[in-house]
């Protein structure tokens, strides 16, 4: 059973490069039903990897590895995600909404 159309990851692909695993992105797509999601997820996870380890290494004489450009273009892309209408037809408007929907229930009683 295929779930993701050829359509479908052709986009998530250009959004997450050609060597992106097409079955992890199968299973996202069963589990988030969004290719918008899927996306924002794998971006988000690339992100965070990055924050896990220093963005700046020297070592003096020797080398200096800065990756805060690579964070830079990961948010550019998690934006550029945001703003590029996926294929599957969702504009990403439905879950503002929902989360908009959400209510805290309080309990009228107070218990000494």
């Amino acid at each position: 059973m295929i779930l993701v159309d050829e359509l479908q990851r052709s986009w998530l692909l250009a959004q997450l490069g050609p060597d992106a695993d097409s079955a992890d992105l199968e299973r996202r797509f069963f589990r988030l039903r969004s290719v918008r999601a899927v996306a924002l997820e794998v971006l988000g996870e690339r992100r965070a990897k990055l924050l896990a380890d220093p963005l700046k290494v020297t070592v003096d004489g020797v080398v200096t590895m800065d990756l805060q450009e690579n964070l830079r273009g990961i948010e550019r892309q998690i934006d550029q995600v945001h703003q590029v209408p996926p294929p599957d037809g969702s504009d990403g408007e439905d879950d503002a909404d929902e989360a908009l929907e959400m209510t805290w229930l309080v309990s009228t009683r107070r218990y000494r």
